[in-house]
């Protein structure tokens, strides 16, 4: 991997300077946190606490302590206890500023529809940046159905109704964009075909008999309904792909999956396939062959640690046209998320461009254009956002 200290060269000072386009995060913690609150918070995992076990012994733990710790005044590796002590001494609202403001962001596609905790509104996370960056929302639709649902709807009223209720979300909040977790619920392994009136119908009475009006959206007909109205809708639609909480089930979410579907959607919305990992290459293929796929690796970058990014970085960019990787931190709960994202990306992706000019296989301005093009013009272009915010 070369000799290059990975915050060497120009193509680091070049990214170090870009304010970065998150194109898929979440709001942070709205409340001081005690130590088991934390912990949870910093594994897609179940939290064990009669087990030994605890996810600061972990990669993304070890980043935390390593990381984040000088952040909020603390020597590196400073250890558990006293990091989640110094958290709570500093408070909440001082902790997210420190690291959100600290990301180098610019503008925050922000998905709102996931809050089991309390979380920063959209207007609190652009306070935390330091009021110079822009939040958009992204919505996510099986909340949409699901308020639906709960709201009540005759089984034959469902499709309309619902389609209605996403136009009118994103017309509230002016989202650029709309996004499913299929993933958690169904999997890709679906029907890619529309399904008729008449099989949403009858897969809304089911649904809806099940009781509490409906629950959660799981129904395999429903969920391709919904990504068919996902490109009714016309914006770009987000797609949680690979790794996540014990809900997933990995073998279904390979995004090779939608290829079928890919191919009868051809030329209608951009598909963002996020975080990827084990699947980056599959998504990397996807993004090569279908014009209208594009992925980040987000998620998986503060996971994994700086010192790891590259090689996720350089698997999802093995094929994959400049033009279609983004950046996101899907950064949830804790802010400390942000600044491992937005670390973990600059070092990981100047590392290998900078290796790439010192061995004459990329000139230096193509590495620049790389790097602008993945940290921010892409996210802005595919979202239609404005050029300087």
């Amino acid at each position: 991997m070369g000799n290059a200290s990975p915050t060497d060269g120009p193509v680091h000072e070049a990214l170090a300077g870009l304010a970065l386009v998150d194109h898929h995060c979440h709001g942070v913690a709205t409340a001081d946190l005690a130590p088991e609150s934390f912990e949870s918070l910093i594994t897609e995992g179940d939290a064990w606490p009669d087990s030994g076990i605890t996810p600061f012994d972990s990669p993304v733990g070890v980043a935390i302590r390593r990381h984040c710790a000088p952040v909020l005044g603390l020597p590196r590796h400073a250890p558990a206890a006293g990091y989640v002590a110094r958290r709570a001494e500093l408070g909440w609202r001082e902790v997210n500023r420190r690291f959100v403001s600290g990301a180098g962001t610019g503008a925050f596609c922000l998905d709102t529809g996931y809050a089991p905790d309390a979380v920063t509104t959209p207007a609190e996370l652009a306070a935390s940046a330091g009021g110079a960056a822009a939040v958009y929302e992204v919505v996510r639709l099986e909340s949409v159905a699901e308020a639906v649902a709960a709201a009540g709807v005759e089984p034959d009223e469902y499709a309309p109704t619902f389609l209605a209720a996403a136009r009118e979300a994103v017309e509230r909040r002016g989202a650029v964009a709309v996004k499913s977790v299929a993933a958690y619920r169904t999997g890709f392994d679906l029907d890619p075909r529309r399904p008729s009136d008449a099989e949403v119908t009858e897969a809304a009475r089911r649904w809806l008999a099940a009781g509490s009006r409906g629950g959660r959206l799981h129904d395999p007909v429903l969920m391709r309904h919904l990504l068919w109205t996902a490109v009714d809708l016309g914006l770009p639609l987000q797609l949680h792909t690979g790794f996540g909480d014990s809900d997933i089930r990995m073998h279904r979410v390979d995004p090779t999956h939608l290829t079928d579907w890919l191919h009868l959607t051809s030329g209608t919305i951009p598909v963002m396939l996020l975080h990827c990992w084990p699947y980056q290459r599959q998504a990397a293929y996807l993004a090569t062959v279908f014009a209208q796929v594009y992925l980040d690796v987000g998620l998986t970058l503060h996971y994994v640690g700086p010192s790891r990014a590259r090689a996720i970085l350089e698997e999802a960019l093995e094929i994959t046209p400049f033009r279609k990787l983004l950046y996101s931190s899907d950064a949830y709960g804790v802010a400390e998320f942000y600044h491992l994202g937005a670390l973990a990306f600059r070092r990981g992706l100047a590392s290998l461009l900078q290796e790439r000019v010192d061995e004459d296989e990329l000139s230096l301005p193509d590495a620049v254009r790389i790097a602008t093009w993945t940290a921010c013009d892409n996210a802005r272009r595919v979202y239609r956002l404005p050029e300087h915010d």
